[in-house]
């Protein structure tokens, strides 16, 4: 089973650098940044834009994949973004994956204005956002006409370094956003019940996971694909309070995760204090004793075996 962690972009640089490096040091397979405007309890605080932090990253890594986790509709046309990700991507010399999510009605859905969107058009805006940006990255000129987007001549040149686009990793909870993932992820992506964050936890998390490993494999069926090709990622301090605290807690929470199927465990590196507080040198010391462990679970029906990377079927 891979590795990941999330790290929140409030670092200056260069105490952002060293964190990063740090990661990539301690053995995880990939390392994603939040890409919002404004977060929550932090809109006040120090946050840098994910894009440029991640091109300062891609530029002092070698091995780690990277990403935004989740880039969203919110405040993104897909027409810029497919421009940023392929640069991206070159940056990093192809270990670019690009998170993708609907977007929730929070600071990002109303800093640029315009009317609030219910939940049912947010949905096919995304659809059209994600069909819209898989053209983008796999063609040189795209046009496009849609009820959200507009794409006139746009040019994506010369292209992605990861052929025939940069791998997608859709972040969904619901039928439709699962069978976005199914037709154009390589990853799904799932930090449990959107509708509750934060609040399905302990004994119930594991079959909450369950019930959506088993929609996916759905929305795979639907798709003529098999599950297998699919990756699954489990955003899981979202989900388990303190899961860095303990080796052995950790170890059992990715075991019933690979149990189900998931290929990938992200954790959020900790803060000092407020939303994933904990302390640097706890978790430093947890993944040090549990990565090992983990990284020799082995998924059910994981056909995989690669990277959080590649792309699904057409």
């Amino acid at each position: 089973m891979r590795t990941g962690v999330v790290i929140l972009p409030e670092h200056p640089w260069p105490e952002a650098r060293e964190i990063w490096q740090a990661a990539e040091e301690a053995g995880f397979d990939h390392a994603w940044t939040y890409d919002h405007l404004t977060w929550r309890s932090l809109r006040d605080a120090p946050w840098f834009g994910s894009v440029p932090l991640l091109a300062a990253v891609a530029a002092v890594t070698r091995r780690i994949r990277i990403g935004p986790l989740v880039a969203t509709p919110n405040f993104r046309h897909p027409v810029v973004l497919a421009k940023e990700l392929m640069t991206l991507d070159h940056i990093a010399g192809g270990r670019l994956t690009a998170g993708i999510g609907a977007g929730a009605d929070g600071f990002d859905a109303r800093a640029l204005g315009g009317p609030a969107l219910p939940p049912g058009a947010r949905t096919r805006r995304f659809e059209e956002f994600v069909t819209l940006l898989d053209r983008l990255l796999r063609h040189p000129a795209t046009e496009h006409d849609g009820p959200f987007y507009t794409a006139r001549a746009a040019r994506t040149v010369p292209g992605c370094v990861q052929q025939p686009r940069i791998p997608f990793a859709i972040a969904a909870a619901g039928p439709r956003g699962m069978r976005l993932a199914a037709r154009y992820g390589q990853a799904w992506v799932t930090a449990g019940d959107p509708a509750r964050p934060g609040r399905v936890t302990g004994p119930a998390v594991l079959p909450l996971l369950a019930r959506q490993a088993r929609a996916v494999d759905e929305a795979c069926a639907r798709a003529v694909r098999d599950p297998a090709s699919l990756d699954r990622i489990v955003l899981g301090s979202r989900l388990v309070p303190d899961l860095t605290d303990s080796a052995d807690r950790l170890t059992a929470f990715a075991a019933g995760c690979a149990a189900l199927g998931f290929t990938d465990l992200v954790l959020h590196r900790p803060r000092p204090s407020g939303v994933f507080a904990g302390k640097a040198g706890t978790f430093d010391a947890v993944v040090a004793a549990a990565l090992p462990h983990i990284a020799r679970l082995r998924p059910a029906h994981d056909a995989n075996g690669g990277t959080a990377g590649g792309d699904g079927p057409r």
